[in-house]
C-alpha cells in the first residue's frame, strides 16, 4: 500500500477539501484515483474524512491501495533514451507523440511505448508501472522525465510541486516580444468557451514565465523560455499574451503566411532534477530538433537575402 507524508506549507483556502487538495495541488491521484484506490488521511496524526479541510503548517498522512489492473497495450516504438536506470527514464519526446493513452489515443503513446521497454527488459508481463511526472503536449518535443515506479513516481512530483525543478525551453514566435528578457506573470483558466484552451483569467491560477530574446529575424524571434510554474498550456497561453504566439500553434496562434504548414516550434531542451536514490542535481538537455536547425537555416537565407 502505497504512502505519502507532506507537511503544507503552501498558504491555501481555509475552505480548500482534502481531496481537492490532493487532486489539484498535490496532484499524486485524480478525484476518480481517490475513490477507486481507497484514498485514507491523517491530518496532524488524525485519521480525518476527505471532505475535511486543511491549511496551512498541517501534516498530512496519506495511504491508498495499490494501482487496479489496467489495459495499456505494450507497442514496440522507438524512443530515443536520454537516460535510464531501475528507477526512472529520461526520454527525448518526439514531436507528435502523445504521452498518455486516453479517449481516442489508446495506442501509440510514450505510455505504451514504455510499457514495452520494461516488457522486453524483464522478459516478462510489465510490474513495474511507469508514471508520467509531468506531461508535455504531443506536438511539443523534448525532455521528459517518467518514473518506474510509485514511490520513485511521488519523489519525482514532489519537486515539481515545490518548484525545485529548472526547465528550460525554445521556442520560435511570431513577431518579438518588446522588452529583450522579461517576466510574465498572470493567472490561467481553462476557457469557458472552448474546454480545450485556456486562457489568461483573473479567476484562474497563478502562472509565470521567464524569458529572453536569443535571436530575431525580421517577423520572428527564437527564444529562451523558463516556467517557474507547471500549468497547463502555460507557456502557449503566456507567449499569446505576450503578442508573440509560438509559429506553427494552431489552438493559440494563426496561420503564417510565410510558413503555413510549420510544426509548432516549442521544444523542452533542458530539464535539473534531482533522481530517486541521488543528493545532487542533474542536468539533462538535448540538440536542437530538425526542424528548428531547417527553420533557422531558412529564416537566415531570407534575412541575407534582404539585407
Amino acid at each position: 500500500m502505497p504512502s505519502f507524508s507532506y507537511l503544507i506549507n503552501e498558504n491555501i483556502s481555509v475552505s480548500l477539501r482534502l481531496d481537492r487538495y490532493v487532486s489539484e495541488n498535490l496532484k499524486i491521484l485524480t478525484r476518480s484515483q481517490i475513490k477507486i484506490r481507497n484514498l485514507k488521511a491523517k491530518l496532524n496524526g488524525k485519521e480525518v474524512k476527505l471532505s475535511h479541510s486543511v491549511k496551512q503548517g498541517d501534516n498530512l498522512e496519506l495511504s491508498w491501495d495499490d494501482l487496479p489492473p489496467i489495459d495499456i497495450i505494450p507497442e514496440d516504438i522507438p524512443l530515443d533514451v536520454i537516460y535510464e536506470d531501475e528507477r526512472c527514464i529520461i526520454i527525448n519526446k518526439e514531436q507528435g507523440m502523445v504521452v498518455h493513452p486516453g479517449a481516442g489515443n489508446r495506442q501509440g503513446t510514450l505510455v505504451n511505448a514504455l510499457f514495452f521497454r520494461k516488457q522486453f527488459q524483464t522478459g516478462s508481463a510489465c510490474k513495474l508501472r511507469p508514471g508520467i511526472v509531468h506531461r508535455l503536449d504531443k506536438e511539443t518535443s523534448g525532455v521528459i522525465i517518467a518514473a518506474w515506479d510509485e514511490e520513485a513516481l511521488l519523489f519525482l512530483c514532489e519537486q515539481f510541486k515545490s518548484r525545485k525543478v529548472k526547465k528550460t525551453y525554445i521556442a520560435i514566435v511570431c513577431g518579438s516580444p518588446k522588452e529583450k528578457e522579461g517576466r510574465i506573470e498572470t493567472f490561467i483558466a481553462r476557457d469557458k468557451k472552448n474546454r480545450k484552451r485556456f486562457t489568461v483569467s483573473p479567476n484562474g491560477k497563478h502562472a509565470v514565465t521567464f524569458y529572453k530574446v536569443i535571436k530575431k529575424w525580421q517577423n520572428y524571434s527564437l527564444l529562451l523560455l523558463r516556467p517557474k510554474t507547471g500549468r497547463t498550456h502555460q507557456l502557449r497561453v503566456h507567449l499569446r499574451y505576450l503578442g508573440n504566439p509560438i509559429l506553427g500553434d494552431t489552438v493559440y496562434g494563426y496561420k503564417d503566411n510565410q510558413f503555413p504548414d510549420a510544426a509548432m516550434m516549442l521544444h523542452s531542451k533542458r530539464l535539473v532534477i534531482t533522481l530517486p536514490d541521488q543528493t545532487q542535481e542533474r542536468i539533462f538537455k538535448t540538440d536542437l530538433p530538425p526542424r528548428f536547425i531547417s527553420l533557422i537555416e531558412k529564416l537566415n537565407k531570407k534575412e541575407s537575402t534582404h539585407g
